[in-house]
């Protein structure tokens, strides 16, 4: 089975991804990870669809989440179950809030780096990354899967799909 989880910053992508392989045993790869190494230093796009590649070809499973849309895009098609996670700004604003005082002082496990949550995260959060433009590029990302389609909107729904999935896979 291949999971693609996208959406907006802090709505819990890789909690979600968490969640699901912790149910499936099934091998994640956080996106950001393989764009930000050490403190905050960015791959190239190449190195990054390398390290996808690579990881997709090592797995005939996989879960992935985050929304680097030119690393490797064929993923898109082969994906089974893909999750678009368009939870609301203050819940994404104070989640990712939350996760800054967790891991303020360390490396997040699924990152690498340390967390921050500075101004330009912020104004990310609450406005950049949530634009016309940025949801319709979501969309079209959500559109140009195969499989199922599921959109999340709020925690409880997010809740209730955990425990569709935890019901309906088999290892």
């Amino acid at each position: 089975m291949k999971i693609q989880i996208i959406g907006y910053s802090g709505s819990g992508k890789s909690t979600l991804a968490a969640r699901l392989s912790e149910i499936s045993g099934i091998p994640v790869l956080h996106l950001d990870s393989t764009h930000f190494y050490g403190d905050w230093q960015e791959r190239t796009l190449e190195e990054q669809s390398q390290l996808v590649r690579e990881f997709m070809s090592a797995n005939d499973s996989w879960i992935m989440d985050g929304n680097w849309g030119r690393v490797v895009p064929e993923r898109y098609a082969v994906t089974d179950i893909t999750v678009l996670m368009l939870l609301p700004r203050l819940t994404c604003f104070f989640s990712a809030y939350r996760r800054y005082r967790k891991y303020r002082t360390e490396a997040r496990p699924d990152l690498g780096c340390p967390e921050k949550f500075d101004r330009s995260f912020r104004r990310w959060v609450f406005w950049e990354g949530r634009t016309k433009s940025r949801r319709s590029t979501l969309f079209d990302k959500l559109n140009a899967t195969r499989g199922r389609k599921v959109v999340l909107k709020t925690r409880r729904q997010t809740e209730r799909f955990v425990r569709w999935f935890a019901q309906n896979f088999h290892k």
